[in-house]
């Protein structure tokens, strides 16, 4: 077996956790807390600064992650 083919098939694996991991965190940290603010599903315990913050932190996280994940698909070899 092909040991660049095998080390092409882990590094892609790991950047599509990366980005998954991503996509979980833009989707917990800044849609969700969106959704219930904007409809009042819940009273925050928090103040809407302290959500904004959060929101703004975890979208942020997440682009990181995605971006990180992007730079490890350049080390894809032929």
């Amino acid at each position: 077996m092909d040991v660049s083919l095998v080390h092409n098939e882990r590094t892609k694996l790991t950047a599509a956790w990366l980005n998954t991991q991503a996509t979980a965190l833009v989707a917990a940290g800044t849609f969700a807390p969106a959704v219930t603010v904007v409809y009042g599903l819940s009273k925050p315990g928090i103040g809407a600064i302290y959500i904004g913050i959060l929101m703004c932190a975890c979208f942020a996280a997440g682009l990181g992650l995605h971006l990180t994940a992007r730079a490890t698909l350049g080390s894809l070899r032929e």
